[in-house]
C-alpha cells in the first residue's frame, strides 16, 4: 500500500543524497578531475547498482533477459544521454560552486525534463512518452506546467545575475579561496549543457517501467521495484564517464595516477645570484620537478564515498518513486527542489558566497526560491492532468 508520506521522506533523503555528494571529493588531492570523478564512477554506476539490485531484487539477470530490446535501447540510449549530462554536472561544480552551479543545472533541469520528451515526440513518435508538445500546450494543465518551466527560466536568469554580480564585485583571489577554478561564463554554458542533458534521465527511468512491472511479477517487494532499471540507466551513464575520462587521461597524461604514489609537479624557484653578473641574477626564474607524495588510500575512500552518495540519490528516487501513489506526479519536483535546497545550504556551510556584497545574497536567494517555485507549479500542473485524466 502506498505511504506518500513516507514517499516524501525518501525523495528528500534523495536529495540530499544528490545535494551533498560532491563534497567528499573536496578531500581529494593531487589527482586529476577525471582520474578522481572516474573512481567515484564506478561506484555510482557500476558497483551499488548492481549490488543492491541484486541483493534487494528477485532474480535480476532473469528479470532483464525478459526484457524487449526495445525496452533495454531506450533505457540505456536516455541513460547514456543524460551521462553527458552527469559529466558535465561535475564541471558545473568545478567552475561554480556548489550552490550555483547545482541552482542553475538543477533548474534547466527541471524545466527541460518536462519540454524535452514531448519536443522529440513531434519528430519521434516512437519514443516512450504519452504526448507531444502540442498536445500539452491545448489544455489547462499543460499550460500551467509550461507557466512553471517559464518561471524556471527566470529563476535560472536570477541565479545567473547573483553569480555575474559576484564575479564582477570580488577580487579574482577572494574568489578563488572556496572555489578554486570559479569561471561563471564558462560555468553558465557547462551548467546549460548539463541541465539540458541531464533531464534525460527522468525519459531513462519512463522507458525502464517495463523492468520494474517485471520484477514485480516475480516477487520483489514494491520498494524495491525501482533497482533494476537503475542498473540499465546508469549503465548508459557509466558509457559515457568512461569513454571521456579515459580520453582526458590520455589527454593530459594522467592515467598513472590511479597506482601512483607519487605526483611530478613543477616548482619556480629564483636562480641563485652567487658571483653570477647582474644580468644572470636577473634572469628568469629555474624550473624545476618535485615529486609529492600522493594519499592514493584516502582518494579512493573519498571517491568512493562520493560515487556511493551520488547513487543514492536514485536508489532513494526510486523508492520515494513506489510509495507516492496519485501523488506520483510530484516525485521528480520533490526531487528538484530538494537537490537545490541542500546544495544551496552546502554552499553557505561551505562559505561559498562570503565576501559577496548584499545584492548578490539577495539576487541568489532570490534566484534559488523562485527555482522551487517553479518546480511546484509544474508539478502541480502534472497534478491537474492527473485530475482530468482520472474524470
Amino acid at each position: 500500500m502506498a505511504n506518500p508520506f513516507l514517499g516524501v521522506f525518501f525523495h528528500w533523503l534523495g536529495g540530499l543524497a544528490s545535494g551533498s555528494f560532491y563534497v567528499p571529493y573536496r578531500g581529494v588531492k593531487k589527482w586529476s578531475w577525471e582520474t578522481y570523478w572516474l573512481v567515484g564512477g564506478f561506484f555510482s554506476w557500476i558497483i551499488c547498482p548492481w549490488l543492491l539490485a541484486s541483493v534487494m531484487t528477485s532474480d535480476l539477470l532473469g528479470v532483464l533477459r525478459q526484457q524487449s530490446w526495445g525496452t533495454l535501447w531506450w533505457t540505456y540510449f536516455f541513460g547514456a544521454m543524460w551521462g553527458f549530462g552527469g559529466l558535465t554536472f561535475g564541471l558545473t561544480m568545478r567552475y561554480l560552486g556548489m550552490s550555483l552551479g547545482m541552482g542553475v543545472a538543477l533548474g534547466y533541469c527541471a524545466a527541460f525534463g518536462t519540454l524535452l520528451p514531448p519536443v522529440f515526440k513531434v519528430f519521434i513518435p516512437t519514443i516512450p512518452v504519452p504526448e507531444t508538445i502540442v498536445q500539452i500546450a491545448s489544455t489547462v494543465p499543460g499550460q500551467v506546467t509550461l507557466g512553471g518551466v517559464l518561471v524556471c527560466l527566470i529563476g535560472i536568469g536570477v541565479a545567473a545575475l547573483a553569480g555575474f554580480t559576484k564575479e564582477k564585485e570580488m577580487p579574482e583571489a577572494e574568489k578563488k579561496k572556496v572555489i578554486k577554478e570559479f569561471n561563471f561564463t564558462k560555468g553558465i554554458l557547462v551548467a546549460t549543457f548539463s541541465g539540458i542533458m541531464s533531464a534525460c534521465f527522468s525519459f531513462a527511468l519512463t522507458a525502464g517501467n517495463p523492468i520494474g512491472e517485471a520484477s514485480a511479477a516475480l516477487g520483489t517487494s514494491t520498494l524495491w521495484t525501482g533497482l533494476p532499471k537503475l542498473v540499465v540507466v546508469l549503465l548508459g551513464g557509466f558509457t559515457t564517464n568512461f569513454l571521456w575520462c579515459t580520453m582526458l587521461n590520455i589527454k593530459n597524461r594522467t592515467g598513472y595516477q590511479y597506482l601512483a604514489s607519487y605526483v611530478r609537479v613543477e616548482h619556480a624557484g629564483l636562480k641563485p645570484s652567487g658571483s653570477e653578473p647582474a644580468a644572470a641574477a636577473d634572469a628568469a626564474t629555474k624550473v624545476s620537478q618535485v615529486d609529492l607524495k600522493v594519499p592514493k588510500l584516502s582518494n579512493y575512500l573519498f571517491s568512493a564515498l562520493a560515487g556511493t552518495t551520488w547513487y543514492l540519490q536514485f536508489f532513494f528516487y526510486t523508492m520515494g518513486e513506489t510509495q507516492m501513489g496519485k501523488f506520483g506526479f510530484a516525485s521528480w519536483t520533490l526531487h528538484m527542489a530538494s537537490i537545490i535546497i541542500f546544495s544551496t545550504m552546502w554552499g553557505w556551510i561551505l562559505h561559498e558566497w562570503r565576501g559577496a556584497s548584499k545584492k548578490a545574497h539577495g539576487l541568489i536567494a532570490a534566484g534559488i526560491a523562485t527555482l522551487i517555485l517553479s518546480t511546484i507549479i509544474i508539478g502541480y500542473g502534472t497534478y491537474l492532468k492527473g485530475l482530468s485524466g482520472a474524470d
